[in-house]
């Protein structure tokens, strides 16, 4: 397994970070395989897959690339740096574009564990990944990333509300369950591979939400290091499920949006963050769903948490959900 060795200061100064270039990372690996894993996922792919398919044939050496740089077992080092939230996405691909040539050709002998095709021994690979970052980015993600920004914003409250609960481990253990682990004795495994491990104790430890269903470790040695995991499954499927005409002419669209969402316990923010709407509209509507008897709430440190009752799942049910 891929072991990460820290001390406890490395892990009381770790934090989490919405990066719009792990989001476009994860895009085009989700682009790559072709394969969605929840509706939302499923319209996204429809809309942009065949453009992104076409980009690919016309270039064929750029299809190459990415799949090189894609392998099985490990992603090209100079494909994914690791942006912090002092970085553009702009800045981030620009040092894409900046790697020497030599040493994006040495990366991806590694992704593929092997020699590399004759048609990649060139030294426009940088330019070349760079520009199909900046594809998938421009048109694939920027048009969706005020509202995707706002459900990773709310995963990031979720997870920080877990660490007054639960502590560290438990928030570790939860980013990409069967392969982040706390071990204890100062070990986190980040994969299920059989790597030597890291020593990145003094480092800048990140922890990035994206909305798709992949993840992976990028680093900056020796001062950065990344866990890239998916954003929990409620807030990235939100948006694939319309409300039920039934239970919008009952409560309201907004409100039974909110309804509908709290089949797992949120915070108003997170809600707000979700849902688009503003606070006070989303305090109203709970509010409202109090007063009937159809969400309850519980403190959770210093997050107040929302989540239907057994009234509520009834009401939710009848809808046909």
């Amino acid at each position: 397994m891929g072991l990460w060795q820290l001390n406890a200061d490395t892990l009381a100064r770790s934090r989490f970070v919405v990066s719009s270039f792990a989001e476009t990372f994860a895009s085009l690996k989700l682009l790559h395989s072709g394969v969605a894993t929840h509706p939302g996922e499923v319209v996204w792919l429809r809309e942009h897959l065949p453009s992104y398919r076409r980009l690919l044939a016309d270039d064929p050496v750029t299809g190459l690339l990415v799949r090189a740089g894609l392998g099985r077992a490990w992603i090209a080092d100079f494909l994914c740096p690791t942006q912090t939230d002092r970085e553009s996405f702009a800045e981030t691909v620009a040092r894409v574009r900046a790697t020497p040539p030599r040493d994006a050709r040495a990366d991806l002998r590694v992704s593929l564990a092997g020699p590399l095709p004759a048609a990649l021994e060139r030294d426009d690979l940088p330019e070349r990944a760079a520009r199909v970052l900046e594809y998938v980015w421009e048109e694939t993600v920027r048009p969706y990333w005020a509202r995707r920004r706002r459900v990773l914003e709310a995963d990031v409250v979720a997870r920080t509300a877990r660490v007054s609960q639960g502590g560290w481990a438990a928030v570790l253990d939860a980013l990409r369950p069967g392969r982040t682990r706390w071990l204890g004795e100062n070990r986190l495994q980040v994969n299920l591979h059989e790597y030597p491990p890291r020593e990145i104790s003094g480092a800048e430890l990140l922890l990035m939400p994206v909305t798709a269903k992949s993840g992976w470790v990028s680093w900056e040695e020796p001062d950065r290091y990344a866990i890239v995991y998916p954003c929990s499954g409620a807030l990235a499927d939100h948006g694939g499920q319309p409300v039920p005409e039934s239970l919008g002419a009952l409560l309201g669209p907004s409100r039974a949006d909110v309804l509908m969402l709290l089949g797992s316990p949120m915070s108003t923010s997170q809600l707000t963050a979700v849902t688009g709407q503003a606070l006070g509209s989303v305090g109203r509507h709970l509010r409202v769903l109090l007063d009937a008897g159809l969400v309850e709430r519980r403190r959770a440190g210093r997050s107040v948490l929302y989540s239907r009752t057994a009234a509520g799942e009834v009401v939710v049910k009848a809808a046909g959900l």
